[in-house]
């Protein structure tokens, strides 16, 4: 899941959430050990993580952690009790990149072509209302340029996410979902000449769907046997219908509508809403930093599929993106930004309900960052946690030398 504007929160809980500011203060990193960075790195990363806590209202945990070559600063934020080292958390749409390498992984085994139309995949699955996936193509849908509608706009089914507790359950097939986005019209069709971009979370169901059909089994178990194990990334994972986070984390708190109408504090830590190919993915910072450096390296598709995912588009369609990121493209399930010291980084957003992920990795992988921010009573003003979070992986991708990774001034 994922903004639809700065000002606003998740779409997931744009109606029911209310934003609050309090004062907390910073907890600090332990001193630094063996094979972690030197005290002024963790002191400026500690500063930054202070920031992006005031940024989003005071009423948030933040963790962050860099990894530099064999070199690690970790810093945290928040009130009482803090947010664990190795929490896990709801990456949210962090989740499309492991969806997209999924993909390219099948592109590159020969078992489907990146310009494969959706409707050769999945026959009659999207149509109707002017929808035709004999016009929408596998890359399209990677690279946000197939103009569906995304599935979580529609006012119905957001009318009844306003019900949280009702919902906390939620197991609706991805097919179900990709239905009712095909009730509205898209933004528009793609014509093969002039490249139009939206942000829709309803092209990653299809990926998911399609992954599942081109390998005969689900995008699930894929994300585990061809990303997850390969790298030992064993703090993530890919949830289903079990609404527990497994091992350490801290506690989501949101002010959702009370029987009286008024917000409260609500625990929504537990639940299974985020559960599809466009968000299920559940992991660590340091998880996260290993699977963009990973990426980067070229451990998980070869050069030219990489080239391929790194290949960006302009962002055309989307006002309300434009606005969440005004810099950068878009490309299979990875954005690009400009570093202040040259370059650009490559990373993916992720945000849900009370959880927002913030990445960021040199285009070399030397260098990543992940920042992992819980709503912790409040929910943040995005485009003032968007603006703190950019700043804070310019300054961790930047470094010491005030240099990107070797790679990083290209594609």
């Amino acid at each position: 899941m994922r903004t639809r504007s700065g000002g606003r929160t998740a779409r997931w809980t744009a109606a029911t959430v209310g934003a609050a500011a309090v004062l907390a203060g910073l907890v600090t990193a332990p001193p630094a050990a063996a094979g972690s960075a030197a005290p002024s790195a963790h002191r400026a990363l500690q500063r930054d993580v202070a920031a992006v806590r005031e940024a989003g209202g005071g009423q948030v945990k933040v963790l962050a952690q860099v990894q530099d070559g064999h070199r690690t600063v970790r810093a945290r934020a928040g009130a009482g009790r803090p947010v664990p080292w190795e929490a896990r958390f709801r990456a949210a749409s962090v989740t499309k990149t492991f969806t997209a390498v999924v993909v390219l992984q099948l592109a590159d085994e020969g078992r489907l072509s990146l310009d494969d139309t959706v409707e050769s995949w999945l026959p009659g699955v999207v149509s109707g209302n002017g929808n035709d996936g004999s016009r929408i193509t596998v890359r399209d849908v990677l690279q946000q340029t197939s103009g569906l509608f995304d599935y979580v706009e529609d006012p119905e089914l957001g009318a009844a996410l306003t019900d949280f507790e009702a919902h906390r359950r939620d197991a609706t097939p991805a097919r179900d979902f990709v239905a009712v986005a095909m009730k509205h019209a898209p933004h528009f069709v793609p014509d093969g000449t002039h490249r139009r971009w939206a942000y829709s979370n309803t092209n990653y169901l299809l990926a998911g769907m399609i992954a599942e059909k081109a390998d005969g089994r689900s995008w699930r178990e894929q994300v585990e046997d061809r990303v997850i194990a390969p790298l030992g990334l064993r703090q993530t994972f890919v949830t289903d219908t079990d609404p527990s986070l497994r091992g350490p984390h801290a506690r989501v708190t949101l002010p959702l509508p009370g029987p009286d109408g008024k917000p409260k504090p609500t625990d929504v830590t537990e639940h299974t809403i985020q559960h599809t190919a466009d968000s299920a993915v559940v992991s660590t910072t340091a998880d996260l930093d290993a699977f963009y450096r990973a990426l980067m390296s070229g451990k998980l598709l070869p050069r030219d599929r990489l080239a391929q995912m790194r290949r960006t588009v302009t962002r055309t369609d989307d006002p309300d993106d434009l606005a969440a990121w005004p810099q950068g493209g878009y490309g299979l399930g990875l954005r690009d930004n400009p570093l202040s010291c040259g370059g650009r980084y490559w990373h993916h957003e992720g945000d849900g309900f009370g959880t927002y992920t913030r990445t960021g990795v040199t285009a070399d992988g030397r260098r990543a960052v992940t920042v992992s921010v819980t709503s912790d009573g409040g929910a943040p003003d995005q485009t003032r946690l968007n603006v703190a979070t950019r700043r804070l992986v310019d300054h961790a991708l930047c470094g010491r030398d005030g240099k990107p990774g070797r790679e990083g001034r290209g594609h």
